[in-house]
């Protein structure tokens, strides 16, 4: 794995996990496995389940998928996403709620490097509040040290993410 990045200590800051990996692959097919919304679900212990909304069946910037997830501590729940930059085979992102206030933001973008593709993985929380918020609102004296373990399940995830997308565009290529 390469790097890993974070910035912000409180939800305000709209802090942020970034990580990236360098994969044996060209641009064009690790592209088809970040724009394969169906695929996420199997990269996460979280995300549970995907669909497309509204006819949608194809990612495009404005298509709109709902997610549903799972976690320990805040139980089960669905969140709308819309797709807000969809360049192939450059860079595909989503926000979860509005576009223009989301509870997060997620990226995928893709550098073609020494023959394979470098793979950076980034995700925002807020500015809109999200279930996080909750949490932070009910103990606003350990909001940093909330904020603290969402960014380290975000980090673990987005790590396990890059290596399974690794593991899959480079299979069959050698």
């Amino acid at each position: 794995m390469g790097r890993v990045e974070w910035t912000g200590a409180r939800y305000a800051d709209k802090p942020t996990v970034e990580a990236s990996t360098w994969i044996d692959a060209e641009p064009a097919r690790v592209w088809g496995l970040v724009s394969d919304i169906q695929l996420m679900p199997t990269l996460s212990s979280e995300l549970q389940a995907v669909q497309w909304v509204k006819g949608a069946t194809a990612p495009r910037v404005g298509a709109r998928f709902v997610g549903h997830n799972e976690h320990d501590a805040f139980g089960q729940w669905s969140t709308t996403s819309q797709i807000v930059a969809c360049d192939q085979p450059r860079e595909f992102a989503w926000a979860v709620g509005e576009p223009g206030n989301p509870a997060s933001t997620w990226r995928f973008r893709l550098t073609p490097r020494d023959g394979g593709t470098n793979l950076t993985y980034w995700m925002q929380m807020g500015p809109a509040p999200s279930g996080l918020s909750v949490a932070i609102e009910s103990m606003p004296d350990k909001e940093q040290k909330i904020v603290f373990v969402r960014l380290r399940e975000f980090e673990t995830a987005i790590s396990k993410t890059l290596a399974t997308i690794k593991r899959l565009a480079e299979r069959g290529v050698r």
